[in-house]
C-alpha cells in the first residue's frame, strides 16, 4: 500500500511518466462521473416519484460535482476545460461504455441497477484512492466518498423493494443481464500506464483486485434477493477505456456540447472556481 511518504508531489513536481500515470487515473475518474451525471438527467421528472426525481437529480448533481473536481485537477497539469470536454472529440473520452448507454424507455430498473453496479464499482475505487501518492487525488476522494455512499444506499434501498415485486423482479433480472458485461468495462485498462499507475501508489489496488472484490460485493448482495447473476460474462466490447464506443456516444456527445458550440462559445465560464483546501 502506498503511503504518505512516497508522495508525488503537486503537479509541477511530475516527471513525464509519473503526470502521464495522474492523468490517465483523473480522466478515467472524471469522464465516467461526467457522463453518468448526463445520463441521469433523462430521469428529471420521468422517475416513479416526486422522492425519487428528487434523489436521482441529487445524485446528477453530485456526480456532475465530483467530475468537476476531477477535471480541475487535469487541469492544474495544464489543460483547460474547454479542450478537456466542449472542443474534444469524442474519441477522447475514456469513460466506460457503461455510463454512456441510453436509459430503457420508462424502465426504472434499468436506472436502479446501472446506479447499482456502477456504485459498488465507485466505492471500491475511492478505496483504493485513500492513500494515494498524489495528494490531491487524496484530498479529493475524502471529499467525494460520503456523497457516493449516498448513491450506494439509495440504489440497494430500491432493490431491495423491487425484489420483493414479482414484475419489478423481472425487469431487475433483465436489467442484470443485460448491463454486467458493460459493468466489467469499469476495470478495463486505459491505454499502457496502468502498470505506472500501481507503480507509483497513485492508487492501491490493481484493476484485477478491484473487479474481483467487485463481483464478491455484487453477486454476494443480488443473490441474496433472489436474482441471477451473470459471472460468467466478459466485459462488453467496446469497453471505453481504449477510446472505442458505442454509437450512443456520439449522439450524447453532440447533445452535452451543442449549447457552447450554438452560443459560439470559446471558453467556459466558471462561477465558482474550485480549491484543495
Amino acid at each position: 500500500m502506498a503511503t504518505t511518504e512516497s508522495d508525488l508531489g503537486g503537479p509541477t513536481d511530475l516527471s513525464e511518466k509519473e503526470q502521464r500515470a495522474v492523468e490517465a487515473q483523473l480522466l478515467r475518474l472524471a469522464d465516467d462521473e461526467l457522463i453518468q451525471a448526463e445520463r441521469y438527467t433523462f430521469w428529471q421528472v420521468r422517475a416513479p416519484t416526486l422522492e425519487s426525481d428528487l434523489s436521482i437529480s441529487n445524485n446528477a448533481q453530485d456526480e456532475l460535482g465530483h467530475a468537476r473536481l476531477w477535471y480541475d485537477a487535469v487541469q492544474q497539469l495544464g489543460y483547460s476545460e474547454e479542450s478537456l470536454i466542449y472542443e474534444s472529440d469524442p474519441s477522447d473520452f475514456q469513460h466506460s461504455t457503461l455510463v454512456e448507454l441510453p436509459f430503457a424507455e420508462g424502465d426504472w430498473a434499468d436506472a436502479i441497477v446501472r446506479a447499482y453496479l456502477y456504485d459498488v464499482a465507485e466505492d471500491i475505487r475511492l478505496s483504493a484512492l485513500e492513500d494515494s501518492s498524489y495528494e490531491i487525488i487524496r484530498n479529493r476522494t475524502s471529499r467525494i466518498q460520503g456523497e457516493e455512499g449516498y448513491h450506494l444506499e439509495h440504489a440497494e434501498s430500491w432493490l431491495d423493494r423491487m425484489a420483493l415485486d414479482e414484475e419489478a423482479s423481472e425487469r431487475v433480472q433483465a436489467a442484470i443481464d443485460e448491463l454486467y458485461p458493460y459493468a466489467l468495462t469499469l476495470f478495463e485498462p486505459v491505454g499502457d500506464v496502468e502498470a505506472d499507475i500501481d507503480r507509483l501508489g497513485i492508487r492501491t489496488m490493481t484493476l484485477d483486485e478491484m473487479r474481483t472484490e467487485w463481483e464478491t460485493r455484487v453477486e454476494s448482495f443480488l443473490t441474496e434477493l433472489g436474482f441471477d447473476v451473470p459471472t460468467d460474462a466478459a466485459p462488453a466490447t467496446p469497453a471505453g477505456r481504449d477510446n472505442e464506443h458505442t454509437d450512443h456516444w456520439h449522439d450524447l456527445h453532440e447533445q452535452m456540447t451543442s449549447s457552447y458550440r450554438n452560443l459560439g462559445r470559446d471558453e467556459a465560464t466558471l462561477i465558482m472556481a474550485d480549491d484543495d483546501e
